[in-house]
């Protein structure tokens, strides 16, 4: 292999390597000895097969392959030889006119990392803000969950429903006389006023008592997601069995078992665990900033563009995926693009903050262990489909440059860990409120943005992009399944539950509701019910 520099200007290299034909040949006919016990030839016995025969049936395959082989090994010799750092995948391209028998020139093209003189960690000096978690903040906490587990009890016969009650009802659906399927429930709740059913369902409802039997009819919105319904005028018979009305949630023992708790000082110490944990990760957020103000403050030093374009791309994808969902989209947009320059800035900062963070790490022996590389490809996998799962973990098991990405978020925080340890810190205690405009100050005055800090993306500036890959190498290995389509397709007969957060788990518990077209969990009530919330 020859190796001849074409570029040498900044970080930026480029090479002209050259695999001369006869080693090519020479792997070529190690292949096709490899493959000769394999081969299977009418009037040759098993590994007899003539050589030449074998080239003649196999050989532009297999000589693609060595082909293919021998590029991927030369550009590892040569990072190895010129002992390069490679910022990210290097771009290599074959020279046009190859053809078997002739010399493989290759156009390699790669940004080395730059080298980072010894990052000074000596004399860091970080305030601690902490907010104390008081027993007031423990008590709101408890009346949130209280409004959130709303209850129901019986009404007086003579009660006329209205807003806000809960009915318990049977239905029966039909168009043009005839019942559809999914189109029929028993003991199904139903909150007036919630929007749950589609519309004039519920307002047809408002003043039945108990024991009343009514026919309402309505007519399925256009966009309903079951085709034969859509558009469609229904009639409904009603039976109320049961007007409800709210009542007052107790806070008290019996509220914190029928969480799942023993007792209310129970659920107080558990409530308060996790406030603990949430502010904990709001003071570590606004040591975190501080101590990365005071870093790049203190180094300065050029960085790959490739990284630079692969952050800002990120960061990009991310607001504009951001914008669309505003009220005004086009006007966000342009709100954005006038402050591209300052993305641009953003993505070159947390860049050289990773760089230098990898460098701490490696000069202070930070490592993730084995254990710990295991536990995040665990964890990975479970946003996969169970049946992708096991693909997924093979790929980055399999592939360094994605193993690195999922390795480098733990490796920034423990690299973060350790300096905090050499840090000078001094505590302060202050309000939530003061230590959530701690951090939005520290990120505006960091990112250099008036917009930062709505719509800079929450990414770690870590080390991640070192190591990083092409954008849709992670493709060919196990792709994000789409949600999940599903307790919605099958609720219709189901019945219309109150607004809880395990109310999706029961969308599948009635089989009977299988076929139903109701688009999403929410509408597990019956064709009656919205195929999906309100926009």
């Amino acid at each position: 292999m020859q190796i001849k520099e074409t570029t040498s200007k900044g970080l930026k290299r480029g090479y002209e390597v050259t695999i001369p034909a006869k080693d090519i040949e020479a792997r070529v006919d190690a292949e096709v000895k490899k493959i000769a016990p394999q081969v299977r030839m009418p009037g040759f016995r098993p590994g007899k097969v003539p050589a030449n025969l074998i080239r003649k049936m196999h050989g532009e395959s297999v000589h693609a392959q060595v082909v293919n082989d021998a590029i991927r090994g030369s550009v590892d010799d040569l990072v190895r030889e010129k002992s390069l750092r490679p910022a990210m995948q290097p771009k290599v391209e074959l020279a046009e006119g190859y053809e078997q028998g002739k010399d493989a020139v290759l156009d390699v093209e790669l940004e080395i990392l730059p080298q980072i003189e010894t990052p000074e960690t000596d004399g860091l000096s970080l305030e601690r803000l902490t907010v104390p978690v008081s027993d007031a903040a423990v008590d709101e906490a408890l009346e949130r969950i209280a409004g959130q587990q709303k209850s129901y009890k019986d009404a007086a016969k003579t009660k006329k429903a209205a807003d806000g009650d809960q009915l318990i009802i049977d239905f029966t659906g039909s168009i043009d006389g005839v019942e559809f399927e999914g189109g029929k429930a028993e003991d199904a709740p139903l909150v007036i006023g919630a929007g749950q059913f589609i519309p004039g369902f519920e307002e047809q409802l408002a003043g039945a008592k108990t024991g009343d039997e009514k026919t309402i009819t309505v007519t399925f919105p256009e966009d309903y997601p079951a085709e034969h319904l859509a558009g469609k005028e229904a009639q409904f018979a009603v039976t109320v069995k049961q007007v409800k009305v709210e009542s007052d949630t107790k806070i008290d023992d019996e509220f914190a078992k029928n969480l799942g708790l023993e007792s209310l000082d129970k659920l107080k110490e558990l409530l308060r665990g996790q406030l603990e944990q949430e502010t904990g990760g709001l003071t570590r957020t606004q040591m975190k900033r501080q101590l990365l103000d005071q870093l790049a403050a203190g180094h300065d030093f050029d960085v790959p563009e490739g990284m630079v374009e692969a952050e800002f791309e990120q960061i990009w994808a991310q607001l504009q995926q951001e914008a669309s969902r505003d009220e005004d989209p086009a006007k966000a947009l342009k709100e954005i693009e006038s402050e591209k320059d300052d993305y641009r800035r953003i993505a070159e900062r947390r860049v050289r903050l990773g760089l230098l963070l990898s460098e701490i790490g490696q000069k202070n022996g930070v490592e993730v262990s084995q254990q710990e590389m295991s536990m995040l490809i665990q964890q990975a996998a479970q946003q996969y489909r169970a049946e992708d799962r096991e693909r997924f973990m093979q790929y980055i098991q399999s592939d360094p440059m994605a193993a690195a990405q999922l390795r480098a978020p733990l490796y920034e925080d423990k690299v973060v860990d350790f300096l905090f340890e050499k840090a000078d810190i001094t505590d302060r205690e202050v309000t939530r409120e003061e230590l959530e405009a701690a951090i939005e100050a520290e990120e505006d005055a960091a990112e250099a943005t008036p917009a930062a800090k709505k719509k800079a993306p929450a990414k770690k500036p870590a080390a991640k992009k070192a190591p990083a890959k092409k954008a849709d190498d992670s493709e060919a290995a196990a792709k994000k399944p789409a949600a999940k389509k599903a307790p919605a397709k099958k609720a219709p007969a189901k019945k219309a539950a109150p607004a809880k957060a395990d109310d999706a788990k029961a969308a599948d518990k009635k089989p009977a509701a299988k076929k139903a077209p109701a688009k999403k969990a929410s509408a597990k009530k019956a064709p009656a019910k919205k195929a999906a919330t309100k926009s």
